[in-house]
């Protein structure tokens, strides 16, 4: 399998070119305003990119999402995108290009997330009068709050709570509303991605966590997404497809 990388020089490059190797990949070009043009593989703009490649991964910066899914619709390559932090308009732009081309978005690369949010989904369909709370940690660089993690757990919650609704932080003298989802962020040290969701009901608790020990794990998670989505037609897929294939 031959992968265009977008984000090449950040931290999370690296773990690719890492994984991708283990794996037994070849990463035939190399994106990010860090590359050398004069070298060769190695690309500032993925628009000029000449290398043919079975699947893109991008995890460069979200504001990037629109040319970098017009390349993939322009060449016909299926696209993992792993950045987070995406507006409404972004994620208006992924959803167009689903119609294109293959397209997995994912609010998180870890099969371990993923997990969760099926357990997530199987406990609150069981308890469907508990109060279910989300708390997300990260590292205190962290950008975007609550995390696109946190929005995918709340995402399953609402798969089977079709009335739920997000309540960002708590504050000020009001009692919990019945379908208010609390969703809480912290920001702290050097923490790589702590996710807590607690659903409780009057007489007992169910307390669900998944803590990331090393950012290797979110490589991993997308060269499986990369190998998943070989040959897939176009369309808009998660996680949730990875796992049931």
């Amino acid at each position: 399998m031959k992968i265009i990388l977008v984000g090449a020089k950040g931290v999370m490059g690296g773990h690719i070119l890492n994984s991708a190797s283990k794996a037994g990949f070849e990463v035939s070009a190399l994106v990010d305003l860090k590359c050398d043009p004069n070298i060769k593989g190695e690309y500032t703009k993925i628009s000029d990119v000449k290398e043919k490649a079975d699947v893109i991964i991008d995890f460069s910066f979200h504001g990037l999402v629109k040319e970098i899914t017009d390349y993939a619709v322009e060449t016909g390559t299926p696209i993992i995108v792993a950045t987070t932090g995406h507006t409404d308009e972004e994620r208006e732009v992924i959803h167009k290009a689903s119609s294109k081309v293959a397209v997995f978005y994912s609010g998180n690369m870890s099969v371990g997330i993923a997990t969760l949010c099926d357990a997530v989904r199987r406990v609150v369909s069981v308890f469907p009068d508990a109060d279910v709370e989300i708390i997300e940690t990260h590292h205190n660089r962290k950008l975007d709050a609550p995390s696109g993690t946190a929005k995918m757990i709340f995402n399953a919650v609402k798969d089977v709570r079709e009335d739920a609704y997000a309540h960002y932080g708590r504050s000020g003298n009001c009692k919990r509303e019945k379908n208010e989802i609390g969703i809480n962020s912290i920001r702290v040290g050097n923490i790589v991605g702590i996710h807590e969701v607690i659903i409780g009901t009057s007489s007992e608790q169910i307390t669900i966590k998944h803590e990331a020990y090393d950012r290797s794990l979110f490589a991993d998670g997308a060269i499986k997404a990369a190998e998943y989505m070989t040959g897939k037609s176009a369309g808009l897929y998660t996680m949730t497809e990875l796992l049931k294939g």
